[in-house]
């Protein structure tokens, strides 16, 4: 991909994206720019991953093609306001804050602003991050397949209408607390019984790794699964 990528925001989200990017070599590290006000988070990137870094916002506009606002919803208007006299004239502006929608990135940065909205989730952290999209009417087909290509380098990715993107955190978003909590639970159970912690937690772990592979790759409905383990 040809193109810069720069993130307002560094924290846990913004550095899972950054990882996938840099590691799937979808463009050089020399492209990617990450701006925060921690210099901790910052050197931490720039360590692990010899991207640009810097603590001025603007900086990322000008610099950026594609511009990830990885900030807290209730920062989204100061850091557009901030940056919005910065950012290139076809500039692609992608959300990853839940409840920012179309409408009001149209009305911060105005009727002509590319912009996608997107809903990672956390497991993008160690590559197998589910994200839901959604792009308004000024975005084209490449451009909307290059965003794809960036959620990919991290995780799966699926298109949907923006009506639905609110359901997202049930089924994707928040859903891996759930898991934790069931692996746990499993884990914790043959502790009990006297196996190992360290052993149990691992034990369940790949069971749940297993069938969530097995409803993907075989594509059957997850009830015909759980019968067929009969």
């Amino acid at each position: 991909m040809n193109k810069t990528i720069g993130f307002i925001g560094c924290g846990n989200m913004a550095q899972a994206m950054i990882s996938g990017i840099v590691k799937s070599n979808l463009v050089c590290s020399e492209k990617v720019i990450a701006s925060n006000p921690s210099e901790r988070s910052l050197n931490k990137v720039k360590k692990e991953y010899s991207i640009l870094v810097t603590n001025d916002n603007k900086e990322v506009a000008k610099f950026s093609d594609i511009v990830i606002l990885a900030v807290k919803p209730y920062k989204y208007l100061e850091v557009i306001e901030e940056i919005k006299a910065s950012l290139k004239k076809d500039v692609v502006v992608v959300t990853i804050a839940a409840g920012i929608t179309l409408d009001y990135m149209r009305n911060a940065l105005g009727d002509t602003a590319k912009v996608i909205r997107t809903m990672p989730n956390t497991p993008a952290l160690v590559g197998e991050g589910m994200s839901a999209l959604c792009a308004n009417n000024n975005i084209n087909d490449d451009e909307l397949k290059r965003i794809i290509n960036i959620f990919e380098s991290f995780g799966k990715v699926e298109i949907l209408e923006e009506k639905l993107i609110d359901v997202v955190p049930s089924v994707s978003g928040s859903s891996p607390a759930y898991v934790y909590m069931f692996i746990e639970a499993l884990g914790d159970g043959a502790v009990l019984q006297g196996m190992p912690r360290g052993k149990a937690y691992k034990m369940a772990a790949q069971a749940v790794l297993g069938a969530a592979k097995m409803v993907i790759e075989t594509g059957e409905h997850p009830g015909k699964l759980k019968e067929d383990r009969k």
